[in-house]
């Protein structure tokens, strides 16, 4: 069977593109064939694929970068069931969770077949306007209503399906997967949600009530977005990088894909919890006691 690995790489970072001619030195001593889209190849002159044909015979990504990096390598693949993993040359890197130094071998691993497939449920966003279709998004991490830069409170109604859940005085509201969790959701005061647990987050922005805390929302539930008053500068923002215009009594519906998921190739020596210490320095510098015998 013929192995193709396809490479996605932040062409705007040097260590990201040293990685990456490293990986095409190790793939040509193992006559394993990387192949790079146009946008990549041309950076690193090396031919390139059609997008077309690079979507139908990878077998598996490398995305070297950071979150970022994977977040639009996710939208570049989505339609496509194309595994990504990740190599970190970002900061947190909690979906590009591969190190640098173990990049080789990591690979290795991943074509002897010692890797897990992790699903990441997508979210989908449909922008409304006087009951039509204006935008249809998917997001892996995170679809967000913000107000701009003036500084005024926006009024935004939610509901969860048909019915009425709150109205919230606030600088925006973040609805997100469980991938997205640990994002902006997470600074928002947002819970951590393992990637395996099906279900929303709904994070309020700095909120202008005691009472709004965020709420997880279940897997089939819809929620829709609905800003109220006369504020004009809105804007929904898809994964923190494409952003939208949003206008008064426009209607956002949000709920999880049912047909579109991120494969996410996992080693099984780097688990999601071990990733969550790791990152978040859980643990470290706390003092342990031992009961003495």
């Amino acid at each position: 069977m013929d192995r193709h690995i396809g490479m996605l790489v932040n062409t705007q970072k040097k260590g990201a593109l040293d990685m990456a001619c490293r990986l095409i030195q190790w793939g040509k001593k193992k006559e394993i064939p990387i192949l790079l889209p146009p946008h990549e190849a041309s950076i690193l002159g090396v031919p390139a694929t059609t997008d077309d044909i690079w979507k139908t015979m990878v077998n598996f990504t490398v995305v070297i970068g950071g979150d970022g990096t994977f977040l639009r390598a996710s939208r570049y693949v989505l339609n496509h069931s194309i595994p990504l993993y990740g190599i970190n040359l970002g900061h947190l890197g909690f979906l590009a969770s591969g190190k640098p130094e173990e990049a080789e071998s990591d690979l290795e691993q991943i074509l002897r077949g010692d890797y897990a497939l992790q699903e990441h449920r997508i979210l989908e966003g449909v922008i409304w306007r006087e009951e039509r279709r204006k935008h249809t998004l998917y997001a892996l991490n995170d679809l967000v209503l913000t107000k701009g830069a003036f500084a005024r409170v926006i009024t935004i109604e939610i509901r969860i399906g048909n019915r009425y859940f709150n109205t919230l005085p606030a600088d925006g509201v973040i609805v997100s997967t469980p991938t997205g969790s640990t994002a902006y959701a997470l600074s928002a005061g947002g819970p951590i949600v393992p990637p395996h647990v099906p279900c929303m987050v709904l994070a309020p922005i700095c909120a202008h009530t005691l009472y709004a805390r965020p709420v997880i929302v279940g897997e089939r539930d819809i929620i829709n977005l609905i800003p109220r008053g006369s504020h004009r500068d809105l804007m929904l923002t898809q994964d923190g990088q494409l952003g939208y215009e949003i206008l008064p009594g426009d209607r956002i519906e949000l709920s999880l894909s049912h047909t579109k998921v991120v494969k996410v190739i996992v080693l099984p020596q780097r688990t999601y919890f071990d990733l969550l210490h790791e990152k978040l320095k859980w643990g470290q510098g706390i003092v342990r006691y031992e009961d003495k015998e």
